[in-house]
């Protein structure tokens, strides 16, 4: 199933449905990408971030994408990526946090830790 000459391609397609749709994304500051829309394959991606990331009803936004997408004709799958919250903040393995710092430096300790660190006075 290609895109026809008459409308416009299914990415297009998509990302108008997603702005007409779905504005509680931006209206929470979220944001909405459309990473991948294959005619041929069916095969949609889209990509959540902003506001989206960590928010606990992600997975219900994300949800109603799916159920909605997956009705269209030329849709065979849908995927929609929401990153963890953790992802920008480095991890329990990382040993920096975003802004560089080591996570045990003044007492702070690590990701749920009390202990703060051996180079702590």
């Amino acid at each position: 199933m290609t895109d026809s000459e008459d409308e416009p391609p299914l990415k297009e397609r998509v990302e108008q449905w997603m702005a007409r749709e779905m504005p509680i994304i931006q209206m929470h500051g979220g944001t909405s990408a459309v990473r991948s829309a294959d005619p041929d394959t069916g095969e949609v991606i889209i990509e959540l971030g902003g506001g989206c990331k960590g928010c606990s009803v992600s997975d219900v936004t994300t949800g109603n994408i799916e159920a909605e997408l997956i009705t269209w004709p030329e849709i065979d799958e849908v995927t929609v990526r929401v990153p963890d919250a953790r992802d920008s903040l480095g991890g329990p393995d990382q040993p920096e946090s975003i802004m560089g710092v080591d996570r045990t430096e003044g007492g702070r300790g690590d990701w749920g830790s009390s202990n703060p660190g051996k180079d702590h006075l």
